[in-house]
């Protein structure tokens, strides 16, 4: 017999009784459960990159235990319900799906509407979004695009949401071209700080030109995080090349000279890794 929905929450409550429950369990409260949420969402990212799918419906596993225990904290101290997750995401959705569900029921038949494409799609669900944005403000003549943006979010996640809804409004370059240009710019900006030699102006510059680069990757359609990811698995793989070499030839890696350590690595490129 496989474990179902109900019994991982039966399982979640047993942890957070407060006579017979986990010690731990009953310690903790929303604000300590992020950052192992966070954990596990970069975990289910991995084991996807990694293409490991064993793993990954561990990770996914260990997920969903995380939003059953937010629902459980929620529900003891009377916010809402797990009831109350799934029926706002599925409303959520059916909403901003009409072409799916043309009359707002999740059971209607599927119809004969045309098929959009995938822009299409997209553009919609940002005009939903901006819709429910706007019901949701007391005074929408006050209310700003970049509202909900978590600030939570990883710098480079943050800084692409941050450009995409301003660009909503049409506060973009029309094409790459300028921003490219402007990566430049920053970059230049960056070395007249280095110049300078004030560490707070280096600080705010360099911050300039992370922020111009993860837009000129938007505008490559490029995703900032995952390309920065992708990065630092490549310098890694490297890297431990460089190691291999080095130990292989009974050599110390802080005695070797830059040029020494860069020929290896354009050996490591040149084995594609």
């Amino acid at each position: 017999m496989n474990y179902r929905l109900e019994d991982l929450r039966y399982l979640m409550a047993r942890l957070r009784d407060p006579q017979h429950g986990c010690p731990w369990d009953l310690q903790q409260d929303f604000a300590s459960i992020v950052p192992h949420t966070l954990e596990e969402a970069y975990e289910v990212a991995d084991a996807i990159a990694q293409e490991d799918f064993a793993q990954l419906a561990d990770e996914l596993g260990d997920l969903l235990f995380q939003v059953v225990y937010y629902a459980q904290l929620a529900e003891e101290a009377g916010h809402f319900d797990w009831l109350r997750i799934v029926d706002g995401i599925t409303r959520k959705l059916v909403r901003r799906h009409p072409h799916v569900f043309p009359d707002g029921n999740l059971h209607t038949p599927a119809g004969s509407l045309a098929p959009l494409a995938a822009d299409q799609v997209k553009a919609r669900w940002e005009e939903i979004k901006a819709e429910e944005r706007a019901a949701k403000a007391d005074a929408p003549e006050q209310l700003s695009l970049l509202d909900d943006v978590p600030r939570a979010l990883p710098a480079l996640s943050r800084a692409q949401k941050l450009q995409k809804r301003a660009a909503q409004s049409g506060f973009d370059w029309p094409d790459s071209a300028g921003v490219l240009a402007k990566v430049h710019e920053e970059v230049a900006e960056v070395q007249a700080a280095v110049a300078s030699g004030e560490q707070v102006e280096i600080d705010a510059e360099v911050g300039d030109l992370l922020f111009s680069v993860v837009n000129l990757a938007r505008h490559l359609k490029v995703d900032a995080e995952t390309a920065l990811r992708s990065g630092n698995e490549k310098f890694e793989r490297r890297f431990r090349f460089i190691e291999q070499q080095l130990q292989t030839a009974d050599k110390v890696l802080a005695e070797c000279t830059l040029a020494e350590l860069d020929a290896l690595w354009d050996k490591a490129k040149q084995q594609g890794l």
